[in-house]
């Protein structure tokens, strides 16, 4: 079985970890605020879902955002404006806490049918002198279950993930190691 890649990109290779594509891909499928927290509209609709329970309110603090009641107030008045500090932490604690909410929806969708196919879309070579590139195809691979994969991207754990990912990879057979870094992956969710 290969070895975990230690030194990638050495020869020029592009690509991202397969886990951080997969979590691109399940936050994709998460949903939630289209509009960026900078503007109006994505500031009122992420306090707005982050002030309607204690489980919000909890992600604010986690997220360091320690305000009064009364500047929550004046910010959904839109008297006054979070500094890029306490913004930073409103997205930080939107995203913690639309993962934690729609985990287990995802986990009902990824495993229902008997798992989800994944396709995996090789790293880009492009840049790789000939004598050093590899020989790697678009492969398709079923996940049965995504139980550990949802939990790490549910409490954003990018170690668990990446390895949660990983044992799931094994399943291409021995030729894994050459799906670690990607181009992109798709989910037929």
């Amino acid at each position: 079985m290969p070895d975990r890649t230690h030194d990638f990109g050495h020869y020029g290779a592009r690509g991202t970890r397969g886990s951080e594509a997969a979590a691109r891909v399940l936050d994709s499928l998460a949903g939630g605020i289209a509009s960026p927290v900078t503007s109006r509209r994505g500031l009122l609709a992420r306090l707005r879902y982050l002030t309607r329970s204690s489980a919000g309110r909890t992600a604010l603090e986690e997220a360091g955002v320690t305000v009064t009641d009364r500047t929550l107030k004046a910010w959904l008045a839109g008297r006054r404006t979070p500094n890029k500090a306490n913004l930073a932490g409103i997205d930080t604690a939107y995203q913690t806490l639309r993962r934690h909410n729609v985990a287990r929806y995802l986990l009902r969708r990824l495993n229902a049918d008997g798992g989800t196919r994944v396709e995996i879309h090789p790293l880009d070579q492009s840049q790789v002198p000939a004598p050093h590139q590899r020989v790697l195809e678009y492969r398709r691979l079923n996940i049965r279950t995504w139980d550990t994969i949802i939990e790490a991207w549910s409490r954003a754990n990018a170690q668990a993930l990446d390895t949660a990912w990983i044992d799931q990879m094994v399943n291409l057979g021995s030729q894994w190691g050459k799906y670690e870094y990607v181009s992109s992956v798709g989910f037929a969710a």
